[in-house]
């Protein structure tokens, strides 16, 4: 829970920035209830998406890989894949916030770009936690609920193809990715994916170029940790 050290005015200062964060994430994931029935999945496999894996790059990649038609296996590789950015966040996490034993491992579960954001700029350790875990709660609870009632619209309105919303699921990816290209190295990264994916479409199963594409990105991540651990 959130430390009581901090000052009131701070603490609800820090908890209603969460809020709004997890309100503005949380509505996003009405697409993703619609697109996982748009892409074959049960109501009750996508809410249980959104539930157990919790990070949205990761879930739109795995829906995306089953809506083209791959093999799940290759979209759980995918969605792995993009998600060991996480692993970065809670190695830079887990000295600020202090947590050990079951507090530590409850925690894993809400590292995700949001609630690492919130956490990782403030001074203090009880303004760390407050602000991690004020942001990972709301958008969990927000973002599942979303799920499920994204989840009951896309099931009532039958057969997504009928509506042409079956490229939903290739529409929402890109708009997640769309915040992130304002880089010129980012933009030089997703053109690299994409050529990588185009090339491989043709001769491979429905599903590898992406795994290939993130591979592609995980590489370009790994070099420019490297480089700028170089001495200059």
């Amino acid at each position: 829970m959130p430390s009581d050290d901090l000052p009131a005015a701070e603490r609800n200062g820090i908890l209603r920035d969460a809020l709004a964060v997890g309100a503005a994430t949380g509505a996003y994931g009405i697409s993703f209830g619609a697109v996982g029935v748009a892409a074959g999945l049960s109501v009750l496999q996508t809410c249980l998406l959104s539930l157990l894996v919790f990070t949205g790059a990761s879930q739109f990649a795995l829906v995306g890989v089953i809506a083209a038609g791959g093999a799940p296996l290759s979209g759980a590789a995918t969605a792995l894949m993009l998600g060991t950015r996480n692993t970065l966040y809670g190695l830079r996490l887990a000295p600020a916030l202090g947590w050990s034993g079951w507090r530590r491992a409850a925690a894993a579960h809400l590292v995700i770009d949001e609630s690492t954001a919130m956490a990782v700029n403030r001074e203090g350790r009880a303004a760390v936690r407050t602000g991690f875990l004020g942001t990972g709660v709301a958008v969990f609870v927000l973002w599942n609920l979303a799920t499920f009632g994204g989840a009951l619209a896309g099931e009532a309105l039958g057969d997504p193809r009928a509506y042409g919303l079956d490229a939903a699921v290739g529409a929402a990816f890109l708009a997640l990715l769309w915040p992130r290209l304002g880089v010129r190295e980012h933009q030089v990264v997703a053109v690299l994916a994409v050529a990588v994916a185009l090339v491989l479409v043709p001769s491979t199963a429905a599903g590898v170029p992406v795994l290939a594409s993130a591979g592609v990105a995980l590489l370009a991540g790994v070099l420019s940790v490297r480089r700028s651990g170089e001495p200059s």
